[in-house]
């Protein structure tokens, strides 16, 4: 019931757990198995991730906690993205923030985030963000070997635009499984640069990540925020829904284009809110009613 499918062979939770604050949570590998057991216990199976999360150290932070009981692998998805190198301590040589897709990178860093996970396959790799230096034949040529090996089972991107995600499914011989953007009744630009609708005719289910804009929905200080939140409370009266989260949630789950939340919370109540908005049935006119008030002003 919690499911969707994105192929015939993956399915992932409707609501997708994400770690990119893992670092920052300072929980024990026991504390962090119990959060992890927490989530699958309300429905959640799908885990989000990037290698360079944490400077680096999230991976391996999840997989040392998952290490302590190895048989919830099975029942769980990962997602992990490669491509963005930062140039932090652990990189002294690297003097900028940079892209690196060609095939050794992109092999190389799927091999860590293996060795950091403690696993012997990757669910879903996505592209982190497009490069203006990008070489679609590496790309399909990483992407061929590690299917091949089974170390990655599926591939997607992450903030591609319909261009850059159609040029790439031109190169690669598997179907890109899904495109990880910035979706939120504050972000609406994915409806703006024709994603939503490239969505819908390819029938590929988005994950959103920054569901409540960063916050911005939850402690507004701009206009703009003001008045969103405003309706947001408005519909939550008529939903009798009690936090306004849930109804962030519910409006991104209601869409036709089957959107899949990446929630970022430690804390169990705000998974739970989100959770709570697959029981909400928000109607046409209330979704509007969200949208107007972002774009702040009436549909012509």
């Amino acid at each position: 019931m919690n499911q969707i499918s994105l192929t015939p062979q993956l399915k992932f939770s409707k609501i997708v757990h994400g770690y990119w604050r893992l670092a920052e949570w300072n929980l024990s590998n026991q504390e962090l198995l119990k959060l992890i057991q927490q989530t699958q216990e309300l429905g959640i199976t799908t885990f989000d991730h990037a290698d360079i999360y944490g400077n680096y150290s999230c991976e391996k932070l999840f997989g040392d906690a998952l290490a302590l009981k190895p048989s919830l692998r099975q029942n769980i998805q990962i997602v992990t993205k490669c491509g963005i190198k930062l140039a932090t301590d652990k990189f002294p040589t690297r003097s900028i923030n940079s892209y690196d897709y060609s095939y050794h990178h992109i092999i190389s860093t799927v091999e860590s985030s293996l060795n950091n996970f403690k696993t012997d396959y990757i669910d879903v790799l996505l592209l982190h963000r497009p490069s203006p230096f990008f070489n679609p034949e590496e790309v399909a040529k990483a992407f061929n070997e590690l299917k091949q090996h089974g170390k990655v089972l599926n591939f997607g991107v992450s903030n591609f635009t319909p261009q850059q995600f159609e040029m790439l499914s031109s190169y690669v011989e598997m179907p890109l499984v899904t495109n990880q953007v910035e979706i939120s009744p504050y972000c609406l630009e994915h409806f703006d640069n024709g994603n939503i609708d490239y969505f819908l005719n390819k029938r590929i289910k988005p994950m959103a990540w920054s569901p409540l804009a960063g916050g911005k929905l939850i402690k507004p200080t701009t206009e703009k925020e003001h008045r969103i939140v405003k309706t947001l409370k408005e519909i939550a009266t008529e939903l009798e829904v009690e936090n306004i989260d849930t109804v962030i949630y519910a409006w991104l789950l209601a869409h036709p284009s089957q959107i899949i939340p990446v929630v970022g919370s430690r804390h169990i109540e705000r998974i739970k809110n989100a959770m709570n908005a697959l029981k909400i049935t928000m109607s046409t006119e209330q979704w509007l009613k969200i949208y107007i008030a972002s774009v702040g002003k009436n549909l012509p």
